[in-house]
């Protein structure tokens, strides 16, 4: 007798036999005793998921004549005898009144038509003349246009049992005339336990990694298991071992992946580069290891997401084990993000034309990422940026006392280069004064706007840039005046360029008489070049008219030492702001609705923005 194949050796023969599949199963044997069976019936899943074997079942269940050495079947059963000759016969394929067709070759109109001649007459024995069609997708669709009325309403003994694994490709039509059930995957670990039983049945030792190799190259289905059993088992008929298996097979090893993936969330660059070479040399494929390597990844990431994984991951109890201590020493979103870099980038491992090197590089990539920094941590450094910003580009108090602050060199830095070239009174053949102690760097020439130094302003303007004279009036106790007053500019300023008014927000009001308004920034003014443009001059000029009612001479000075230690309208603003935000933190922790999520998810109020920032 030539040899039977593990997977039609051990196909199951009752509903309580099929494994995965228990939602079909309980369907139909609940049909059965209800006796509501239906005409007709659509099975739909991918391959070798149990379309045909529950197709044989069905049969088995509505033409069962109950156990020859008993009492007669009065009906169909949901637990067929399988020793009558009716279960016997359909399970070898010879019973007369069930036909399994191939709709691959039997898919024409006439072909249809032939077996609707025969659809009138009676069994020849059994209960019910079953038509089982696999593949019925191949059907042309004059083939389905025959079949409509047949199966709307079909003669009372003939049932028909359609499988296919292209529901798509079935008419609507068709759809609507049978009952139809929807075969899912079979999960890794119960198809490890059937295996597991198929094994002891066939008095073959196996250890849980050969189990667990075979079901997850399966993909969930049961017969490619069985098939990839079969080859293994030619291997070796005593013992089973993972590694042989892996060997057998082409894959990489469980142990294997689990190295691979622990040198990779341990940021072991070289590690991973020794285990992709040896699995290579191994003759591996490396398309195979990027797609283990990317299912044991997220099996990680819920391994550190859930309390209880067990029952979202198709491993076993040591895999499983192995996989939550390494998780417990990495955070959630570093694995969160290991996960999704690789994802991005498996398409193009798998479709390189050097794929090893493609996966190597992924690897070092990976394994050489940056320390994640908390998001909190970097707003409060950009928040904590934007204060000195705001409060510092035109205070004088705001800055070092040296001269120094973000991004500028120290004043003793600046005072040696500009050592380095002649003074103004050098340049214009001047003595220097002997008022200045020997060695000590000239006074900085003033800024001034070379493009408005050749065109001639009009005779109506006079605001200009110049280096004007030492204010002998310098700021005292009329000094909050003088903020009023430019203040007042500003906001007529605002409503046409209101960038400009944010610049001159810096400026300290030197002097403020009748025709003259007198504007002084602090050395190193970031903003100079802005302020010296025709435009920002003209616009400035409108709005000291609007706001005095005549023309107003406005004198802008640059590297202003007098306005050192004086606040600003700028500063003035974000002493405001800060002391706002202070008030209404104290308030929002005084807020019942705070303290009450405080207390129960164990928050604490970091920061505070205000509705105007």
């Amino acid at each position: 007798m030539s040899y039977v194949v593990l997977a039609r050796k051990w196909r199951p023969q009752r509903f309580e036999d099929l494994v995965g599949q228990e939602h079909v199963a309980r369907t139909l044997s609940n049909a059965i005793r209800a006796g509501r069976v239906a005409h007709a019936f659509l099975f739909t899943g991918v391959r070798g998921v149990g379309k045909t074997t529950s197709a044989r079942i069905l049969a088995k269940a509505l033409n069962c004549m109950g156990d020859p050495d008993g009492e007669p079947a009065t009906g169909p059963t949901p637990t067929p005898c399988l020793k009558c000759a009716a279960c016997r016969e359909i399970t070898a394929g010879t019973d007369m009144d069930v036909r399994e067709i191939d709709g691959a070759s039997y898919n024409g109109v006439d072909e249809v038509r032939r077996l609707q001649d025969t659809l009138p007459y009676r069994p020849t024995r059994d209960r019910f003349k079953i038509f089982v069609v696999d593949e019925v997708q191949m059907l042309s669709q004059s083939a389905w246009n025959a079949f409509l009325k047949t199966l709307e309403e079909p003669p009372p003994h003939v049932k028909f049992i359609f499988a296919t694994t292209e529901v798509h490709k079935v008419p609507v039509t068709i759809l609507s005339r049978v009952q139809r059930f929807d075969f899912k995957l079979i999960s890794a670990r119960s198809i490890a336990d059937r295996l597991r039983e198929v094994l002891e049945r066939e008095k073959i030792q196996s250890d849980e990694s050969a189990l667990t190799i075979i079901a997850r190259e399966a993909a969930g289905s049961m017969r490619d298991a069985m098939s990839l059993l079969d080859q293994v088992i030619a291997w070796n008929s005593e013992a089973l071992a993972g590694e042989d298996v892996a060997s057998v097979l082409g894959v990489a090893s469980r142990q294997a992946m689990h190295d691979l993936g622990a040198a990779l969330v341990g940021g072991n660059a070289a590690g991973c580069l020794a285990l992709i070479g040896a699995l290579a040399e191994q003759g591996r494929d490396i398309g195979h290891i990027a797609r283990q390597l990317l299912e044991l990844l997220r099996d990680l990431v819920v391994c550190k997401i859930c309390d209880k994984p067990g029952s979202l991951i198709d491993l076993p109890d040591d895999e499983r084990e192995k996989l939550e201590k390494l998780a417990k020493e990495r955070d959630t979103n570093d694995v969160v993000r290991l996960y999704h870099g690789f994802s991005q980038s498996f398409d193009d491992v798998v479709r390189s034309g050097q794929p090893r090197a493609a996966l190597e590089m992924l690897l070092v990539r990976l394994a050489q990422r940056p320390a994640l920094v908390p998001l909190d941590d970097l707003v409060v450094r950009l928040s904590a940026l934007e204060r000195r910003l705001a409060g510092g580009a035109g205070s004088g108090g705001a800055r070092d006392p040296g001269g120094g602050g973000p991004g500028r060199q120290p004043r003793e830095a600046r005072g040696r280069a500009r050592e380095s070239r002649p003074s103004p009174a050098g340049r214009a053949g001047e003595e220097p004064s002997g008022d200045e102690p020997p060695g000590a760097p000239p006074e900085p020439a003033p800024r001034t706007t070379a493009p408005l130094a050749a065109v001639p302003a009009p005779e109506s303007r006079e605001a200009a840039v110049v280096e004007a004279p030492a204010v002998t009036e310098t700021p005292g106790a009329e000094y909050g005046e003088r903020l009023e007053t430019l203040a007042s500019v500003l906001e007529k300023l605002r409503a046409t360029r209101p960038e400009l008014a944010a610049f001159l927000e810096h400026a300290v009001p030197l002097s403020v008489t009748g025709d003259a308004l007198v504007l002084g920034f602090s050395p190193g003014f970031d903003f100079a070049r802005q302020l010296c443009e025709r435009a920002s001059l003209e616009a400035l000029e409108r709005a000291g008219r609007e706001r005095f009612g005549r023309v107003v001479k406005i004198t802008l000075r640059f590297d202003c030492k007098d306005c050192t230690g004086f606040p600003t309208l700028s500063s003035l603003n974000n002493q405001e702001r800060q002391k706002r935000k202070r008030e209404a933190t104290l308030v929002a922790r005084g807020h019942p609705r705070i303290a009450e999520a405080e207390e129960i998810l164990g928050a604490r109020l970091k920061e505070l923005r205000l509705e105007q920032d």
